[in-house]
């Protein structure tokens, strides 16, 4: 049983550090990384999964998925002006056509994602 609990840590890990990844590069997504961490912890070790869950920075994605409550629209706006910027910034320094229609069409598909989901009603 230690192996498969060491195993579900370190995978916890990975799921996490990709997470956080996805946080500053728009293509890879955040959310399912932290409830993937999450899922991971809870199986290996009660203070990791009580660590993410209180954390200031996932908690939220877990807490919104667990009870299905939604994002909140700030969260949704947010996350599209920062997908935008870069997605922007990497235009600019482009000079290749296909990788400019490659970025726009990821942009327009992440932002219809992003839109369509589930928004958390306020308080």
């Amino acid at each position: 049983m230690k192996i498969k609990r060491s195993l579900y840590f370190t995978f916890g890990i990975i799921f996490l550090s990709l997470g956080t990844i996805g946080i500053l590069i728009p293509l890879l997504p955040t959310t399912p990384f932290v409830i993937l961490a999450a899922f991971c912890f809870g199986k290996s070790s009660k203070k990791a999964e009580q660590w993410i869950l209180k954390s200031k920075y996932f908690g939220s994605y877990i807490e919104n998925y667990r009870n299905k409550v939604g994002v909140p629209i700030r969260i949704k706006i947010r996350s599209i002006i920062f997908l935008w910027v870069v997605l922007i910034i990497s235009m600019i320094y482009t000079h290749n056509p296909l990788t400019f229609i490659i970025l726009l069409i990821v942009g327009i598909a992440v932002t219809c994602h992003i839109y369509f989901l589930k928004t958390k009603k306020r308080d």
